[in-house]
C-alpha cells in the first residue's frame, strides 16, 4: 500500500486537512525520502485552549443558533430557561414544537462542542506517530528504496575448552551424569546458542541449492580442547570415510577473515574439512570454498529461524546451505564509467566435494545489488536488479493486476549494470541473493 507523502500535491492536501492550514503550493516533487503525512495526537495542555483564540470565533457563530432555540423553547413552554437549566428530556405531553426547538438547541450545542474540540486538536501539541502513515488505497507502490544494514562481530560462541561448561552446566538441570562425550546427547532445556545449532547440524547437514546434494554427519560430536572448533564430524564422500571440524560464528555479528584463518590452522593437521556456520560473512572472507592444502573449507550460511531456538522442529528447513559463489566481472569503459556483469554462479556439490558452474544465471540468482561506493562499512543498495526463471515479467503483472512497462522493467531484468561513474572510495561491493535468501558479497577495488 501507498503512503501520501508531503512532498507531493495529495500529501499537501492532506496535511491542510489536518492542520487548519492552506495547502503548500509550489514545485512537488513526490520524493518518498520528505516524509510521509503521519496520524498523530493531540497533547492537549490548558494553555492550549487558554491561547486559543479559535474558540471565542466559534462560540461568536453558535451563540445566535443557541439563543434562537431557546427563545423558541421558553415561547412554546411559557419559561424562563437559561442555557445550562435547558432539560434533555421534556414531558410526553409537551407540545412538538418544544421537543423541536429543544432537538435544535442540543443538536446545535453538540456541533458547537465538536468545533471547540477540534479546534483545541489543532492548535495544541501533536505526537506524530511514526508507524501509522496515512495510506492512498487505491495506488500500489512495488517497492520503495533498499536498506542492507550488518552487524560487527561482537563476541565469539562458546567453542572448544568451554565445552566443559556447557557440559557442567547441561548435568546441572538433568541431575544426571552424561556419557562420554563422544555419545553426547544435548537435551532439549538447554538454551545455549551453540549447542542448538550443533542440535540442528546432526539432523539437517549442510547442503546446496540443489535438492539432493547434502552433506550428512554420520556422527557429530563436541570437540574439547580446541580454541574455535566447537565439534567434530564424520561423513561419507565417494564411498570414502572423512572427518569435519564444526567451527559456529558469532551469534549477532559476521564471520571474518581472521576467525577463518585461525580456524583452518587448527584443523588443517587432524580434518579433511572445516564447516565454518554463521549467519553472515565478511566480503574479504573467500570463496564459498576454498582450499587449504589438503584442508576444504566450507562456508555454511545458517538460517535466521535458528535464533527462535527449540521453537520448531530441529532440523527443519534449509538451515545450513552453502551457497555458490557468483562469478562476476568488472568493466571499465573509455569514458571513465564502470559496469558489472554476473555471470554465473559455482555450485558446491556436498556430496562430492566437485565445484561445477551452474547452467542458467538467471535461474539461480534472484536479485542482485551494488554499492557503486563501498565505505567498506555500511552497504548502500545503489543499483538493483531482478533475475528469476519461469518469466518473472508475467507473474509481475498478475501480481500487480496492472500493465507494466516492458522498457521500464528491462532496465532492472538483467545480468549487466547500468553504467556509473567511477567511485571515489575506489571500491564497489556487489551482493547477491538467490532465492533460499543465502547470500554473498563481493568488493572490486578501483585503481
Amino acid at each position: 500500500m501507498s503512503a501520501a507523502f508531503e512532498k507531493s500535491r495529495l500529501g499537501s492536501q492532506r496535511e491542510a486537512e489536518l492542520t487548519g492550514h492552506g495547502p503548500a503550493e509550489g514545485l512537488f516533487t513526490n520524493d518518498i525520502r520528505q516524509g510521509f503525512v503521519l496520524e498523530r495526537v493531540p497533547h492537549v495542555m490548558l494553555k492550549s485552549i487558554a491561547n486559543n483564540a479559535e474558540i471565542d470565533n466559534i462560540h461568536a457563530k453558535w451563540q445566535p443558533v443557541l439563543d434562537e432555540a431557546r427563545t423558541s423553547l421558553n415561547r412554546t413552554l411559557g419559561q424562563q430557561f437559561e442555557e445550562w437549566q435547558i432539560p434533555k428530556i421534556l414531558p410526553a405531553k409537551a407540545p412538538n414544537s418544544a421537543h423541536a426547538a429543544q432537538e435544535a438547541f442540543w443538536q446545535a450545542r453538540r456541533e458547537q462542542q465538536k468545533d471547540i474540540d477540534t479546534a483545541i486538536a489543532r492548535h495544541a501539541d501533536t505526537e506524530y506517530l511514526h508507524d501509522r502513515p496515512y495510506t492512498k488505497r487505491n495506488t500500489v507502490r512495488v517497492s520503495g528504496p533498499f536498506t542492507v544494514e550488518s552487524l560487527s562481530p561482537h563476541r565469539i560462541l562458546p567453542a572448544g575448552e568451554d565445552d566443559a561448561a556447557i557440559i557442567a552446566a547441561i548435568e546441572g538441570e538433568t541431575g544426571e551424569a552424561l556419557p562420554p562425550r563422544r555419545e553426547l546427547r544435548i537435551p532439549e532445556a538447554a538454551t545455549d546458542f551453540a549447542v542448538t545449532v550443533l542440535d540442528n547440524l546432526r539432523v539437517a547437514g549442510v547442503q546446496n541449492t540443489r535438492k539432493n546434494e547434502r552433506l550428512s554427519f554420520a556422527t557429530l560430536k563436541p570437540w574439547p580442547g580446541g580454541a574455535l572448533i566447537s565439534a567434530e564430524g564424520e561423513y561419507e564422500e565417494k564411498g570414502k570415510r572423512k572427518r569435519a571440524a564444526i567451527v559456529i560464528g558469532p551469534e549477532y555479528g559476521t564471520v571474518g577473515t581472521d576467525m577463518v584463518r585461525d580456524a583452518a590452522r587448527e584443523a588443517r593437521d587432524m580434518f579433511d574439512t572445516l564447516v565454518i556456520c554463521g549467519f553472515a560473512f565478511d566480503p574479504h572472507v573467500g570463496e564459498g570454498t576454498m582450499a587449504l592444502g589438503r584442508l576444504t573449507v566450507l562456508k555454511a550460511r545458517m538460517n535466521q529461524e535458528l535464533h527462535t531456538g527449540g521453537s520448531y522442529k530441529a532440523g527443519g528447513g534449509n538451515l545450513f546451505t552453502v551457497f555458490g559463489e557468483p562469478d562476476i566481472a568488472l568493466q571499465t569503459d573509455a569514458d571513465g564509467t564502470c559496469r558489472v556483469e554476473i555471470r554465473g554462479v559455482d555450485i558446491f556439490d556436498p556430496t562430492s566435494g566437485e565445484v561445477r558452474s551452474s547452467g542458467d544465471v538467471k535461474q539461480d540468482i534472484a536479485c542482485w545489488f551494488i554499492d557503486t561506493d563501498y565505505d567498506g562499512d555500511s552497504f548502500f543498495v545503489r543499483h538493483a536488479y531482478f533475475l528469476g526463471g519461469k518469466d518473472p515479467f508475467e507473474r509481475l503483472k498478475t501480481a500487480l493486476r496492472a500493465e507494466i512497462d516492458e522498457e521500464a522493467w528491462a532496465t532492472l531484468y538483467r545480468t549487466e549494470s547500468r553504467p556509473f561513474p567511477c567511485p571515489k572510495s575506489g571500491r564497489i561491493a556487489i551482493k547477491v541473493i538467490n532465492h533460499h535468501g543465502d547470500e554473498a558479497m563481493k568488493v572490486f577495488t578501483i585503481r
